[in-house]
C-alpha cells in the first residue's frame, strides 16, 4: 500500500519498502528536501523521525529491524547524494560500511542472534580511516582491511566467520559465544579453521571462557567433517573402508591415525582438520607450539608413504564444496593400488 507524507510545499512518494522509507539527509537532498524542511518534519508529533544523526525514517511509528538496520549503514557510510535513486542498491547508498556482529549473523540465518527489531546495538564495519563515533544502537567496529560484503536483502553484509568475530569481541557470556560457534559449523555456515584464524585476528582466544567454546567448536567441526566423509564413500559408491584406525609396524613403532583405511589398497584417507589456536601478538608460546606439530604430521605423512602406503589429505571444505571431485580423487588412489609395489605389512588397531 502506497501513502504520501505531506511536505510542504512538495509531496515525497513513500512506499512500502524500507529502503524509500529510511533516507539519509543527502539522499532527501537529492529529492529536493532542505535539513530545514526535514527537521521540521521530526518535530514532536511530526510525521518523521530522526533516529540517528543525518538519517531520517520518513514515519512516526517504532523502526522496524530492517530499518534499524538501513539507518545504521546510512549513519556509518555517509553516502553522498551524486544524484543517485535512494533504492539504486547498497553500493550506491552505504559507501564501504557493512553490518556485522550479531546483526550479520542474523541475517545469515542464526538462530541464537537476536532479530535487528530487538537486538540492544547494531555492529557496523567500516574503514579505520573513517572519522565517525558509535552512537546510540550504532556500534562501529573498525578494520585496517574490510573484508569483501556480501549481500542480503539488499544490504551488505560481512561473510560469517568475520561476522562471528565481532559479534564474539562483544559478548561476556561463555554461553552465548559456545552457542554462535557451535551453530556456525554445525549448520554449515563456515569452516572452523576459518573461524579461528578471524577469533585470533580479533585477540579474543585468550580470553578464559574461549578455551572450552573453541575447543566445542573444533570437536563440533571434526563431527562434521566425518559425517561428511562417510557420506563421500557411501554417496558415490566407494568400497566401505576401515573407519579412524591406527596403524603400527609389527613390533615397531605407531604411525599414525587415519580416519579411513582400504588394507587391501593400502589407501588412507586423513582429514585435515587442525586449525591454529593463537596468532597473534604475545602468543608466541602457542603459535610455536601450533607449527612444531606441522613436522610431525609431515613425517608422519612421509613414514607411511615410503612403506607404500598411499595418503589422501581431505579438507572439510573440499568434501562439502566439491565431494564428488573427492570421490574421484579417493577411487583414483584404489585404482592406482595395482599398479604399485605391495605396501609393507602394517597392524590395524581400532582408534
Amino acid at each position: 500500500m502506497t501513502q504520501n507524507t505531506p511536505l510542504s510545499p512538495r509531496h515525497l512518494p513513500i512506499t512500502g519498502e524500507a529502503r524509500q522509507r529510511v533516507l539519509s539527509a543527502a539522499q532527501l537532498r537529492a529529492h529536493g528536501v532542505s535539513a530545514a524542511e526535514a527537521a521540521a518534519q521530526c518535530r514532536t508529533g511530526g510525521p518523521w523521525q530522526q533516529p540517528l544523526p543525518g538519517v531520517y525514517v520518513l514515519h512516526p511509528g517504532p523502526p522496524t529491524g530492517e530499518e534499524r538496520l538501513r539507518s545504521a549503514l546510512l549513519y556509518a557510510g555517509r553516502p553522498p547524494a551524486s544524484g543517485r535513486r535512494p533504492d539504486a542498491g547498497p553500493e550506491s547508498g552505504y559507501g564501504e560500511a557493512m553490518l556485522t556482529g550479531l546483526a550479520a549473523l542474523a541475517l545469515h540465518g542464526f538462530a541464537a542472534a537476536p532479530p535487528p527489531a530487538s537486538a540492544a546495538s547494531i555492529d557496523v564495519l567500516v574503514p579505520r580511516t573513517r572519522r565517525l563515533r558509535s552512537v546510540r544502537y550504532v556500534r562501529l567496529v573498525r578494520a585496517a582491511e574490510p573484508p569483501r560484503p556480501g549481500e542480503m536483502r539488499g544490504l551488505p553484509v560481512a561473510p560469517v566467520e568475520r561476522a562471528l568475530a565481532d559479534a564474539v569481541a562483544g559478548l561476556g557470556g561463555a554461553a552465548a559465544v559456545r552457542r554462535l560457534l557451535t551453530e556456525a559449523i554445525r549448520d554449515g555456515h563456515c569452516e572452523p579453521a576459518a573461524v579461528v584464524r578471524e577469533l585470533s585476528r580479533a585477540g579474543v582466544l585468550d580470553r578464559p571462557h574461549m578455551v572450552d567454546a573453541v575447543d566445542a567448536l573444533l570437536a563440533e567441526g571434526r563431527v562434521l567433517a566425518e559425517n561428511r566423509l562417510y557420506d563421500t564413500v557411501r554417496s558415490y559408491g566407494l568400497p566401505e573402508p576401515l573407519w579412524n584406525v591406527d596403524l603400527r609396524l609389527p613390533g615397531g613403532p605407531y604411525l599414525g591415525g587415519v580416519d579411513a583405511y582400504w588394507p587391501e589398497h593400502a589407501v588412507a584417507v586423513v582429514l585435515d582438520t587442525r586449525a591454529p589456536r593463537h596468532s597473534g601478538p604475545g602468543d608466541d608460546r602457542h603459535q610455536e607450539e601450533y607449527e612444531a606439530r606441522w613436522p610431525a604430521y609431515t613425517a608422519e605423512r612421509e613414514h607411511l608413504e615410503r612403506l607404500g602406503i598411499t595418503v589422501v589429505p581431505l579438507s572439510p571444505k573440499r568434501l562439502r564444496d566439491a565431494g564428488e571431485q573427492q570421490a574421484v580423487v579417493v577411487r583414483t588412489a584404489l585404482m592406482a593400488a595395482a599398479d604399485r609395489e605391495p605396501a609393507a605389512y602394517v597392524m590395524i588397531l581400532p582408534r
